[in-house]
């Protein structure tokens, strides 16, 4: 089916477009929110018409994204959930956790907005991209941690793939392991077998 797009739609067009796309994309996606008309002589017509409307209502709606961009802009949220030793979770942080943690933190942001391709599944630091307007994207990070405390370290930069517990056993063995193994230590003099 052939459209008018009404609206920058990512990976397929800019506005005011005639693009050919597929019948149920159009029917249950493009129409029904009022991103695309049919192309048909009548919607041409009627499209020329909106054409000055559209285009200073877009660019109306994209300074108001541009403000919303800059507030959020390299933001960071915290999201807590359980997880194994190894940092596998168990479940997974999906966008409805990461709009959920915006709202907490008192930002609106919705779903269609928040651009993830798959659900986070292990404890870190993650990069994700959120188009508050089709044409304005920005970068915001999600820690996803245990706790709280745990969410400050990750911040900080800190390894937290192994439990402080081994770090601190792995630092007493190195300790030990150098001082027995250290060269400048006074070596007991052997005697010489006869």
């Amino acid at each position: 089916m052939e459209v008018i797009l009404l609206e920058r739609v990512a990976k397929l067009g800019q506005m005011g477009e005639l693009v050919r796309v597929k019948d149920g994309y159009a029917r249950n996606f493009l129409l029904p929110r009022g991103k695309a008309l049919r192309a048909t002589n009548a919607n041409r017509d009627k499209y020329e018409h909106m054409k000055a409307d559209l285009e200073a209502r877009n660019i109306e709606a994209k300074a108001e994204a541009a403000k919303v961009a800059e507030k959020i802009d390299g933001h960071n949220v915290v999201v807590i959930r359980q997880a194994s030793e190894s940092g596998q979770l168990f479940g997974s942080v999906s966008v409805r956790d990461i709009v959920t943690s915006f709202e907490a933190e008192g930002v609106k942001i919705t779903r269609s907005q928040i651009l993830l391709d798959a659900p986070i599944k292990t404890i870190g630091k993650h990069e994700i991209q959120v188009a508050v307007h089709p044409e304005v994207e920005i970068g915001v990070s999600v820690t996803v941690a245990r706790s709280a405390e745990e969410a400050e370290r990750i911040n900080r930069g800190e390894d937290i793939s192994t439990r402080r517990e081994d770090q601190d056993a792995a630092a007493e063995a190195i300790a030990a392991a150098g001082e027995f193994f250290d060269p400048d230590a006074d070596q007991e003099e052997e005697p010489a077998e006869q």
